[in-house]
């Protein structure tokens, strides 16, 4: 064997294994950032999703939201070949069925893992621990990076909560921790997503049956709840609400709170601008689609940052909730691993 091949293999042995089941908006994204160099180096070894095979592999190299994929992606009997990497993909409706044993991390991006038994069935095909895609109960930890991920430990299932909570806790931490949060008010400013429909049709909620692409729908969100459990100390101090707009990808959130110490709007600016990774910023008047693709969890906008007289701090950020989301997932498999 060719040495530099051999350093490769014994690298690559070293890694996080992951494991993704769910490809769809999440799971995809996050192996095309995976692909296209982001971040900790982990080693994607399969992939379950109950859609066809080729199906799956065409909604990868083409999505309507990122464009493309810029490189080599297509469908070799039973593996997704990603730029030369052959990567095994399943189709069962029970992950539990399969052989997972050489699994560190299986990443559940199905939205399905509410119950123990779903959550669980990763670790009963093998896998050391699973890392779920959004809320759930069934989680033994939820962890949000940059604001409670030093309570991850072994936890065998692990919540990454919602892309609006890896927005908003790692902020509202940073805003505590130095001027201390008395109360406020965030609002999410949230694109459309697969829970609404595309023409007006019955969803359970009056406001959520509407059409998601020709009205901005006032509705709620779980991160008030979330920033709860991840931020025990300031539950109940921040109430929260979201407004689904006729957009595909980047939302924000605009967050109002009074602070026991205020600063001026140079020392806000300052602390914000000393961040690096999780909560990014930008001195540009940009608009969402600029912040396309981004793997910050939040961007803050800082010529959107106001300090009031009476002691409010006003902070403007965006958030691509699909890439950045996925970025943190990949973040989240690599320290479990």
């Amino acid at each position: 064997m060719h040495k530099d091949a051999a350093s490769d293999e014994r690298s690559e042995a070293c890694m996080t294994k992951v494991f993704i089941n769910g490809f769809g908006r999440i799971g995809r994204t996050l192996l095309r950032a995976h692909a296209l160099g982001y971040g900790p180096a982990v080693d994607i070894v399969g992939i379950n999703d109950m859609a066809q095979s080729d199906l799956c592999a065409h909604l990868f190299a083409y999505d309507s939201v990122f464009g493309p994929f810029p490189g080599q992606a297509e469908l070799r009997g039973d593996r997704l070949v990603i730029n030369g990497k052959a990567i095994p993909i399943y189709q069962t409706d029970n992950v539990a069925s399969l052989d997972l044993a050489n699994v560190d991390v299986l990443l559940e991006c199905t939205g399905k893992a509410d119950t123990r038994p779903v959550a669980e069935a990763g670790l009963r095909a093998g896998a050391s621990r699973v890392l779920i895609s959004g809320p759930s109960a069934a989680a033994d930890i939820t962890i949000v990076l940059g604001a409670n991920d030093h309570l991850l430990a072994h936890q065998p299932i692990v919540s990454n909560a919602s892309c609006t909570t890896n927005a908003l806790a790692p902020l509202v931490r940073l805003i505590d921790d130095h001027w201390g949060l008395k109360t406020g008010w965030m609002t999410t400013i949230h694109c459309y997503t697969g829970s609404q429909p595309t023409i007006d049709a019955p969803r359970g909620d009056f406001l959520r049956s509407r059409a998601a692409g020709l009205s901005m729908v006032p509705t709620t969100t779980s991160a008030q709840r979330l920033l709860g459990d991840v931020l025990p100390q300031i539950a109940g101090r921040i109430e929260a609400a979201a407004v689904r707009v006729p957009v595909a990808s980047v939302s924000a959130i605009d967050l109002a709170v009074v602070v026991r110490d205020t600063p001026d709007r140079a020392g806000l600016h300052d602390l914000l601008r000393a961040q690096t990774g999780v909560i990014g910023h930008t001195d540009k008047l940009l608009v969402s689609s600029d912040l396309r693709a981004r793997p910050e969890s939040l961007i803050v906008s800082l010529p959107e940052t106001r300090v009031t007289q009476g002691g409010m701090l006003r902070v403007f950020g965006w958030y691509d909730n699909e890439w950045g989301f996925s970025c943190r997932m990949l973040d989240m498999a690599a320290r479990m691993g």
